[in-house]
């Protein structure tokens, strides 16, 4: 069933498969400070404003307007992106809080360092709790369950490419470490599958069961 799923489902873990292995080489060639200097030095003044708005796909609110808008459009999907939002949640929350407690951000982190890192004035940049991204976990977990609920499959590169975009927007916005959105997708990204897979499919039953009752 897992196959199937994934085949069914190539435009979007295709992309993001090779973004996985393109990112984890980059990670072991190079430290997360050497890659948070390299994404932070190539800074403009449209890229400030573009990704400062862009961020906001990751937030929280945003998945829960996706989560009521697919709830009016259909109960049962709805459901199963409520659960897929508290499923990712609840994991990210737990790494932060019981696994990685009190991990620095990159302004804590560079606080003592000689390099003059770029910040945009007016955003409200955190200290701790970096791993992993809540906001890569909230945007891989929406956007995938979005491409797998999409009929049309071919759009599933789209939906990634919003993923990534989210989460590169927090390592330009100097909020996290590339880590933390590499794990941060991986999180977000299994919680939508094992939501999608499993309480989609007993859910289906259900209706089904219902229907021959009546």
């Amino acid at each position: 069933m897992l196959l199937e799923f994934l085949k069914k489902n190539r435009f979007f873990f295709l992309p993001y498969g090779l973004a996985l292995v393109v990112m984890g080489i980059l990670q072991l060639l190079y430290t997360q400070e050497q890659l948070m200097q390299w994404v932070n030095v190539r800074n403009s003044p449209i890229a400030d404003v573009f990704f400062t708005y862009v961020t906001y796909m990751g937030d929280g609110a945003f998945f829960v307007v996706i989560c009521v808008i697919l709830l009016i459009y259909n109960r049962r999907v709805g459901f199963v992106a409520f659960a897929s939002f508290a499923l990712s949640s609840l994991v990210s929350l737990f790494l932060k809080t019981i696994i990685f407690p009190n991990s620095p951000r990159p302004l804590k982190f560079f606080e003592h360092s000689t390099f003059e890192f770029h910040i945009i004035k007016g955003l409200d940049i955190h200290s701790y709790n970096s791993f992993p991204s809540g906001h890569t976990t909230s945007a891989f977990a929406v956007f995938g369950l979005l491409a797998f609920l999409d009929a049309r499959k071919e759009r599933g590169w789209f939906f990634f490419f919003l993923g990534i975009l989210t989460a590169y927007s927090r390592v330009y916005l100097f909020q996290h470490f590339v880590e933390d959105t590499y794990v941060g997708s991986m999180v977000g990204t299994v919680s939508s599958v094992v939501i999608y897979l499993f309480l989609d499919k007993w859910m289906r039953k259900k209706e089904l069961a219902s229907s021959q009752r009546l």
